[in-house]
């Protein structure tokens, strides 16, 4: 199982799935992150934290945590 924490900056990727539960999982798909979206990885900062994504052609940053959660291929 590869998440998008580990994807390398300029990477495109594609939702396989999300692995957080209730609320936090509601927050991620709310911000337009569901199965089958590509996401690019634009920049990671240099602590690691946030990564820097855009998807659904906006810019969109993400905790350490939340990268974590979400599956990628």
């Amino acid at each position: 199982m590869k998440t998008l924490r580990e994807a390398p900056v300029g990477a495109t990727c594609k939702v396989v799935k999300l692995h957080g539960v209730g609320a936090v999982k509601r927050r991620i798909m709310d911000m337009g992150i569901t199965k089958g979206v590509e996401v690019h990885i634009r920049k990671i900062a240099p602590l690691g934290d946030p990564v820097e994504v855009t998807v659904r052609g906006y810019e969109l940053s993400l905790r350490k945590a939340d990268a974590e959660m979400i599956e990628i291929e």
